[in-house]
């Protein structure tokens, strides 16, 4: 698969992971744009890989760490275009976008290594052994960031909400 295959294949694709990862659409474009700079001059060594897929976003989240290292910012602006550029509205949206705008700025506030286990665990279904080798550590470490930033969201979600309590 050529470069350009690849891009008109999955760039959709990747830009809404790097978009659910960052928490900002215009940080995710930014963030696959510099990645597919530095994968084009590499991309006949990347495509050979046995899933191009697969290193392309693992270079994506080592983008967005060292972004977040870079800018040393714990706030993430939102807007109403990231949270559309993530989930597709629905018919009625008053309450529903409430919530959806708490839990996304709840999740903008987590550690990034937590925020991309959820990302990565919840929206991409990956498998805790699929997790730790695109982050880079072991299994149990990527059960404690998860169990983490779940007890974190927890503690944000106002009592009448929880489910069972």
């Amino acid at each position: 698969m050529t470069f350009e295959e690849f891009l008109s294949a999955r760039l959709a694709a990747l830009l809404r992971y790097a978009t659910v990862l960052a928490c900002d659409p215009h940080l995710g474009e930014d963030i696959v744009q510099e990645v597919m700079a530095r994968a084009q001059p590499r991309w006949t060594r990347i495509g050979a890989a046995p899933s191009p897929e697969a290193y392309v976003k693992r270079m994506i989240i080592n983008e967005l760490a060292s972004w977040r290292r870079r800018r040393a910012s714990s706030v993430v602006p939102l807007s109403m275009a990231a949270l559309d550029a993530v989930t597709e509205p629905e018919a009625d949206p008053g309450p529903a976008v409430d919530e959806r705008d708490a839990m996304i700025r709840r999740l903008a506030g987590l550690p990034v290594k937590q925020r991309i286990v959820l990302a990565l665990r919840f929206y991409e279904g990956c498998s805790d052994a699929e997790i730790a080798g695109l982050i880079g550590c072991r299994e149990v470490t990527v059960r404690s960031h998860a169990a983490r930033a779940l007890a974190t969201l927890r503690k944000g979600v106002p009592t009448t909400t929880r489910i069972g309590g």
